[in-house]
């Protein structure tokens, strides 16, 4: 028999009208990966928040290792071999590496607390599980997988042997999942127990052992290796067959205006690669994708057509008029949308409700004012339908955006930049950290955003994604477009060379 190192029985938790956890049982074995599956929403954060102390439930019990334990703390759980790492990081941005890693483990007086003997300890921490990190570099300026690891490392420091990880690939491109998982896979040959808590499928067949899935705050299903595959858990999750889009990429004639059309942009960018002398174009009714390893400038493409970055030098034109440097009120009103890759910094006020941030950007421009003041009612009312429409869950419009799951965050972003009918619609990452039924609805959304006329102007670390909606491909190096192909003449061999910056895959 393998050891049970954590039981939770009977889980209930409830906020307000919402039922996040009802009558859950869920446990973990000693040195396996078991993975929590659901939609967003679906009471998984929630419950692994109640294992760590986070949250505390309405009833139900938790044992340890066979014996009742009471967990009301971080600290409780950590005293008991049980860590987080949750989906947005803890870190100090300004602190360095092991200065993050030790930070409130011991007093502020310890005398062991010397800068070179700290940094050496958590070098060779680093070494043992095989996750080599600079020690004194500062987090801010490492990649956001070295600043997950330095996640995994404090709870690895704190003696952790069970590690919760929640949604930990979100953020992470194609490559960086895969060192996560090697990584996971070797801490469970290590005997560490590991709860993996995600939606992408791909994932779960990879490394799991067994799969818990929670619907609607419900357990619906259990299963071990050998008993699922992608079709069945999907259904598990969603309740329903998720159909495959068929998507008939749209192959341009060269008279067709360019809708977005940018030209010889160069700048030095923030945090990136700079744009130099970059130059593409989206036509009406297409959609064109943007390839190539993170860090060649994608954001920074962002960064110019929406205003947030300087340039030095080129043009941006929407429907023919200059935006240049427009300011954001003005990109808006010449049909410019934006799904932005970062939906905390930069989509969503996460201290005003749903209701306020779907509003947000109509408010300036009088549409929801009677006589000087605010229509609240019709505010409401507007965002509740938009709420309903896009299945955000809980539909309610007087929720503060901080409280929902980040896929429903997402969602609300949505429902605001695909409600303005669009000329053009700037998506980066627009389904980073949504669940496959979710991943579904956006790309069908997406479809008929181009099917309506709108240029399509989409950024994707998921190759397949991108392969899959786009007419066009453009694969970006250090700033520039090296390779440019209708989709459906993209030889896969030129498509790897360009994104490695090959000039044998240069056009």
């Amino acid at each position: 028999m393998v050891e049970t190192v954590v039981e939770l029985r009977g889980i209930s938790k409830r906020f307000g009208d919402v039922q996040a956890n009802d009558g859950i049982d869920f446990d973990l074995r000693a040195g396996e990966i078991h993975v929590l599956l659901g939609e967003n929403g679906a009471g998984k954060t929630t419950l692994m928040n109640v294992m760590f102390g986070h949250v505390l439930p309405d009833s139900g019990s938790i044992l340890v290792r066979e014996k009742p334990a009471e967990i009301t703390s971080p600290h409780d759980a950590l005293a008991l071999g049980i860590g987080m790492v949750h989906q947005h990081f803890s870190l100090v941005p300004t602190f360095t590496v092991a200065q993050n890693i030790v930070l409130g483990s011991r007093p502020v007086l310890d005398l062991r607390l010397k800068p070179l003997a700290v940094r050496r300890e958590i070098t060779a921490l680093a070494d043992k599980f095989g996750m080599p990190m600079p020690a004194s570099t500062p987090v801010r300026d490492l990649p956001v997988d070295l600043q997950q690891r330095v996640e995994i490392l404090k709870v690895l420091y704190r003696g952790a042997s069970i590690l919760i990880l929640d949604e930990p690939t979100s953020l992470l491109g194609p490559q960086q999942i895969e060192n996560l998982l090697s990584i996971l896979e070797d801490l469970r040959s290590r005997g560490h127990s590991i709860v993996l808590v995600t939606h992408k499928l791909a994932e779960v067949t990879q490394v799991a052992d067994r799969v818990t899935v929670i619907r609607a705050g419900k357990k619906v299903a259990e299963v071990e290796r050998g008993e699922f595959d992608e079709r069945t858990l999907t259904r598990a999750m969603t309740g329903r067959e998720i159909s495959t889009i068929k998507v008939d990429h749209t192959s341009l004639e060269d008279d067709v205006d360019a809708i977005l059309q940018v030209s010889d942009l160069a700048t030095t960018g923030v945090g990136g690669n700079s744009l130099d002398g970059l130059s593409l174009s989206v036509r009406a009714g297409e959609i064109l994708g943007i390839a190539g390893v993170e860090g060649n400038g994608q954001r920074d493409v962002v960064n110019a057509i929406t205003g947030l970055s300087h340039l030095e030098s080129g043009t941006v034109r929407i429907d023919g008029m200059d935006m240049t440097g427009s300011e954001p009120a003005r990109l808006r009103d010449s049909g410019l949308a934006v799904i932005p890759e970062d939906r905390h910094g930069w989509g969503l006020i996460l201290d005003m409700t749903l209701a306020e941030n779907l509003a947000i950007n109509e408010i300036p421009a009088g549409k929801f004012s009677r006589r000087g003041l605010l229509d609240w009612k019709r505010i409401r009312r507007q965002s509740d339908a938009l709420l309903e429409e896009y299945n955000v869950r809980p539909a309610d419009s007087g929720l503060m955006a901080g409280s929902l799951s980040g896929g429903n965050q997402q969602k609300v972003v949505l429902a605001r930049e695909f409600s303005r009918n669009p000329k053009v619609l700037i998506a980066d990452n627009p389904t980073w950290g949504l669940d496959v039924g979710a991943v579904d609805y956006v790309h069908r959304r997406l479809l008929q955003v181009k099917e309506a006329g709108a240029a399509v102007l989409l950024l994707s670390l998921d190759l397949d994604e991108l392969l899959k909606l786009s007419d066009r491909v453009a694969v970006m190096y250090r700033g520039r477009v090296v390779l440019e192909r209708d989709v459906d003449e993209l030889d896969m061999d030129d498509l790897a060379l360009a994104m490695a910056g090959s000039p044998v895959g240069v056009s």
